[in-house]
């Protein structure tokens, strides 16, 4: 399990090419993206749903893989009036850098500034703050790949909705569990859900379910239920609350939030899952993903969480297997694609080293590559998780501001520039991909 740090001002949630020549270069570069001297947005940005074609995604039927990021941290920072800026400076280094997709939270229950307050009643101005963030994503040509309730603590989670289940006398049980069995909290969760989806922005006047902009719907980050590791009980639940984001918005996918551990029925459960209790929590990527209202599977990647006592050659050499297994699930028995949608080394490892990380880095990047090149599922993946200046209080030991290590910053790029030879870019890509990947050539 990923467990995230606390810092000073509050708890966070879970998580080539054309080489450069010379340092020199790279700086004349960083100020091209940062000083002003690129092409400002501005007026209306062109957008599509993005669509799925077996294990593939489409945009304009053109296909489409992602090279995305996490910062979970969008909409709580736009309540603020001092911290809204670090929204626009996030999404404009984004798309400079050519990426595509971010994933954020889509929540935060019953806690500082609180989207929802208690079951059914809204904080407006957090609601608001959410709006700022999809119509600024717009404006960038950046999609949103958002998560509707958090498994941990952090920001409310599943043990809230039960908290106040069982403070107004209604609960089952008091086990965090229970949100995924007690039909108290699932009524919670389904009016939040249609509250959230059904959203008119007050910035575009577009309903968050007829809004492009929104890349996707996630269920639940990282989702476990140790009281019933069949699975059976998170199994259903997954099933409900899929079918009923479908049947009020058919507009977007939907994906569950999976870390993407093998469960105790399945034969890759000793040979692929980073230790025995991985297939003990309740959650099983095959079973949970092959729902029919999922339409991607996503897979978390922390090797420096999951296997402590292993070298780190070790760790790339289980993340190398663990996303070829993912991967060729995604063609062969889901057939739908694999999202990686979190991925980080943390700086708190003893033997973390930045030159690691970039190598780390590389082998995820290089797989979605390659995925992309043969037209295969491993569709995208998004860095746990990036930062803006000026933000290490808010900062777990995974986060980066990728433009202040040129290495890491060179590799992102790299990779968006070879993704869209491979397919073309997008439409919203062309003008920032245009100077970005002459600069790699």
């Amino acid at each position: 399990m990923v467990v995230k740090s606390p810092r000073s001002k509050m708890v966070i949630g879970n998580r080539l090419f054309y080489p450069i020549v010379g340092f020199a270069s790279f700086g004349v570069f960083i100020y091209m993206s940062f000083g002003g001297l690129w092409m400002n947005f501005h007026g209306e940005t062109k957008l599509s749903f993005v669509e799925r074609n077996g294990t593939q995604f489409l945009v304009d039927g053109q296909a489409f893989y992602v090279n995305g990021w996490n910062s979970y941290w969008l909409m709580d920072h736009a309540v603020d009036e001092k911290r809204r800026p670090r929204i626009r400076a996030i999404l404009q280094a984004g798309a400079k850098m050519g990426l595509t997709v971010c994933r954020a939270w889509a929540f935060n229950d019953g806690a500082y500034n609180a989207l929802q307050i208690s079951p059914g009643k809204f904080d407006e101005r957090v609601f608001t703050a959410l709006d700022h963030v999809i119509a600024e994503a717009r404006k960038y040509g950046i999609r949103l790949l958002l998560s509707l309730v958090n498994n941990l603590h952090a920001y409310g989670g599943k043990t809230q909705y039960v908290k106040w289940a069982w403070e107004e006398g209604v609960g089952l049980s008091s086990s965090n569990d229970s949100f995924f069995y007690d039909p108290t909290t699932r009524l919670y969760f389904k009016n939040y859900v249609k509250t959230v989806v059904t959203r008119k922005n007050m910035f575009t006047g577009i309903e968050y379910r007829d809004d492009p902009t929104i890349f996707a719907w996630e269920l639940i980050n990282e989702p476990r239920c140790l009281t019933d590791p069949s699975g059976d009980t998170l199994q259903d639940w997954i099933e409900e609350m899929s079918t009923f984001i479908k049947s009020i918005d058919r507009n977007h996918l939907v994906t569950v939030g999976l870390e993407g551990f093998y469960g105790p029925k399945s034969s890759k459960s000793v040979s692929v899952n980073p230790e025995f209790w991985a297939a003990d929590l309740g959650a099983d990527f095959i079973r949970n993903s092959k729902i029919p209202t999922v339409d991607f599977a996503s897979v978390h990647v922390y090797p420096d969480q999951w296997l402590r006592n292993q070298s780190f050659e070790e760790k790339v050499g289980f993340v190398r297997k663990w996303l070829v297994s993912h991967i060729h699930d995604g063609d062969k028995v889901l057939k739908k694609p694999v999202m990686f949608t979190e991925f980080g080394l943390s700086t708190e490892n003893k033997e973390f080293d930045p030159e690691k990380r970039d190598k780390f880095f590389k082998v995820i990047l290089d797989m979605i590559y390659k995925s992309a090149r043969r037209n295969l599922s491993g569709a995208g993946s998004f860095f746990w998780q990036f930062l803006a200046e000026g933000m290490e209080d808010y900062n777990d030991d995974f986060g980066i501001v990728p433009w202040e290590r040129p290495s890491t910053y060179q590799l992102i790029t790299e990779h968006s520039c070879r993704l869209a030879r491979l397919h073309g870019p997008l439409s919203t890509q062309k003008d920032y991909l245009k100077s970005l990947c002459s600069s790699h050539s």
